[in-house]
């Protein structure tokens, strides 16, 4: 499934959950299902911005990926584990969205990865933009990052969906 549709899916299975439902916390330290689109949509967004300041970089850096990079672009994506970020990245995503503000926001990233996406093969692959954990990355590999990102989070998405069935 290509990262365009990944998203679109996303998207559409957003229908199936009432205000109650998306807004819905389990236990402490448990997101809701509105806060995990929230953060999803957060970071490909941050992601994104780090793709177009590639497009705006004059010079090469030389420098590559961490270990952890170069592995997870080997695997091309994210082990299967829950990664918890150190506490001052780890602020609660927003819980306050609606259905129809989250489609916006979705439909908002699918359209600017779209764009961007188009782009991507005429950037030099050697200006990069440095993530604090994967090390030095290209406007391509920011871009893969995205479909990464919301991959890594089926699981979760899974898990909370049984949560309020």
């Amino acid at each position: 499934m290509s990262d365009n549709q990944l998203l679109i899916t996303f998207k559409s299975e957003l229908s199936n959950f009432s205000l109650e439902q998306l807004r819905y916390i389990s236990a402490v330290g448990v997101w809701s299902i509105g806060q995990m689109y929230d953060h999803l949509i957060v970071v490909a967004n941050e992601y994104l911005d780090n793709m177009e300041t590639c497009f705006t970089l004059n010079k090469e850096q030389p420098l590559g990926k961490t270990q952890f990079g170069e592995e997870l672009y080997r695997n091309r994506g994210f082990p299967p584990i829950k990664i918890k970020l150190p506490d001052e990245l780890n602020s609660p995503p927003n819980n306050s969205n609606n259905m129809e503000d989250l489609i916006i926001r979705m439909d908002q990233l699918i359209e600017r990865l779209s764009q961007l996406k188009s782009k991507v093969e005429y950037i030099n692959p050697c200006y990069k933009v440095e993530h604090g954990g994967f090390g030095w990355l290209n406007a391509r590999e920011w871009c893969d990052l995205v479909g990464m990102h919301f991959r890594h989070h089926l699981r979760q998405k899974d898990e909370l969906k049984k949560l309020i069935m």
